[in-house]
């Protein structure tokens, strides 16, 4: 089984990647250093320049996109605001029920210009596709529940309306193996399973959607010559997916190409199965059925189990009434018998 636990300063016990990623000792030390040459006066632009960079070439691989494809940004709230204002005047949006709002409330946010929003069950999103869809904005993988969308039936069915996809891999991307180039656009932020820094987050953005979408957001950094672009109108957008980067914050970024590195080092098919079967043998002890996730949520309304992982020193979340485990690089079997043991299941 997959181990790395001596890549990060803590996590054992720790069962909250879904809610907030662990820093490697790389990433703690990026971010010192950063912060020690911004005190002492010495870091540059071309610093942040050069971590943006490197970030944007690890997310390409991890994403199986190729690096002319990603923007960067800061939040997916950001990023799918930007693809909800480049949806057309009238036009409807389809949404999966109880999806995190991040994903939902930008393309609400349009109802001024006609734009309508449906929403079915994931389980049922395929179905309720029609040719009157021009989008489905969804989570490939649940906040609340860590249910994994049935991307297949889904890609299917919007190749037979013509319909778009846009994805949010924020809970997918670090433990389960995506292919962001079969969808019409992706975000991820990457402070959760790709362990960076809050603040840094990414959007893959396919062929037709290139011309589709409207950089309403673009400024200096949009430019082709981003350090040519800092004054007046862009003279040359970027040609790429460059033309829709939000001006990054320049402390994440050090961190974060970090963070993004470990991943180049690993097996997609490796992180997948230790974490997928750490979280199949929880449920299992527990009762319940995982769904092929590494994320296990069951009904809390009370917030009992919770405090039951709390109070044994575990770190977990609730959320929509529900509690939330999930499993990720430093967690092991010994996290498991803690948390069943926790919950009264020996």
């Amino acid at each position: 089984m997959l181990t790395l636990q001596n890549r990060f300063p803590a996590g054992s016990g720790y069962l909250a990647a879904c809610t907030q990623g662990l820093p490697t000792h790389e990433t703690v030390a990026a971010g010192r250093a950063d912060l020690e040459r911004w005190a002492a006066g010495a870091s540059t632009p071309a610093d942040y320049d050069d971590a943006v960079r490197r970030a944007r070439a690890s997310f390409a691989r991890l994403a199986g996109v190729s690096v002319e494809a990603v923007a960067i940004g800061s939040q997916v709230s950001v990023l799918a605001a930007l693809v909800a204002a480049s949806v057309p005047d009238g036009a409807t949006v389809l949404c999966a029920d109880g999806d995190f709002a991040s994903m939902v409330a930008p393309f609400h946010a349009q109802a001024h210009r006609g734009v309508s929003v449906r929403s079915a069950p994931l389980e049922a999103l395929a179905d309720a596709v029609d040719e009157r869809t021009w989008l489905v904005a969804f989570s490939l993988v649940q906040s609340a529940t860590g249910e994994i969308a049935d991307a297949d039936a889904l890609l299917a069915a919007c190749a037979r309306t013509g319909t778009r996809t846009f994805a949010d891999l924020t809970q997918a991307l670090g433990w389960l193996p995506v292919d962001a180039s079969r969808f019409d656009a992706t975000v991820t932020h990457a402070y959760k399973w790709l362990c960076a820094p809050r603040g840094s987050a990414f959007l893959t953005v396919g062929g037709r959607m290139l011309d589709a979408l409207n950089p309403v957001q673009a400024g200096w950094f949009a430019g082709e010559d981003p350090w040519s672009s800092c004054y007046g109108p862009l003279a040359a957008p970027a040609s790429s997916a460059r033309r829709f980067d939000v001006s990054p914050a320049w402390p994440v970024w050090p961190g974060t190409a970090a963070a993004l590195s470990l991943f180049d080092e690993l097996d997609a098919a490796d992180v997948h199965a230790h974490a997928t079967g750490l979280a199949a043998a929880f449920a299992d002890g527990l009762g319940v059925d995982a769904g092929g996730s590494a994320i296990v949520s069951w009904p809390d309304r009370e917030g009992t189990a919770l405090a039951a992982l709390t109070a044994a020193g575990l770190r977990a979340s609730g959320r929509a009434g529900r509690a939330r485990v999930a499993f990720h690089l430093w967690n092991s079997p010994d996290d498991v018998r803690t948390a069943l043991h926790a919950l009264g299941r020996r």
